[in-house]
């Protein structure tokens, strides 16, 4: 059990689309608006988490154009939610992000999010502990993941809306926003890569 407590803060602290965007979030918005977009990750990555377990994602995923379209999908709204990080607070064209992302937007992404498949599948087939019972052992994941995820996010909520609460220059802030973006951006060109 103690591997796969270890295993579980390893994957969870690093960067993918959930904490980068969380991040991001309280940094454009601050950390009471990103509550509501952390805790739609919460409810999304433990539907992701179901449908690992309950094999309906094998399913989904071992459909070829399925695997693109979700890839495709998540490139597309990884991209949507850097631009409105990089754009909080601005009137840039035609687009003026002043509203943070909230709780659908959360789901969606950890929906689509490719890592979040990766790890839960990574976390439910490997690390036995509970050879008696396989229902005991991944209700018992399930709440050991649960209790890193939590803090784990509202950690980098609480970084990124500390920058927020900086005494920086609009410059700074916009500079700090677009890095967050950019972060996001290169999480998503790692994705495809692979």
């Amino acid at each position: 059990m103690i591997a796969f407590v270890v295993a579980v803060i390893i994957l969870l602290i690093t960067p993918g689309p959930g904490v980068l965007s969380t991040a991001g979030v309280g940094s454009g918005f601050g950390f009471r608006p990103g509550l509501g977009y952390v805790f739609g990750l919460f409810v999304g990555n433990n539907l992701v988490g179901l449908a690992v377990v309950s094999g309906v994602a094998a399913a989904v995923l071992s459909v070829p154009y399925m695997r693109v379209l979700l890839l495709g999908a998540s490139a597309a709204y990884l991209l949507y939610l850097a631009a409105r990080i990089a754009l909080s607070g601005s009137k840039i064209g035609f687009i003026e992000s002043t509203e943070a992302p909230g709780v659908k937007n959360g789901v969606l992404l950890q929906i689509i999010n490719p890592k979040a498949y990766a790890v839960h599948t990574a976390l439910f087939s490997g690390f036995a502990f509970w050879p008696d019972s396989l229902l005991v052992e991944v209700a018992v994941k399930f709440v050991l993941m649960n209790l890193f995820w939590v803090p784990i996010h509202l950690l980098w909520l609480g970084m990124g809306a500390t920058m927020k609460r900086l005494a920086l220059s609009e410059r700074a802030n916009r500079a700090i926003n677009i890095l967050m973006a950019l972060s996001m951006l290169g999480v998503v060109a790692l994705t495809l890569r692979s």
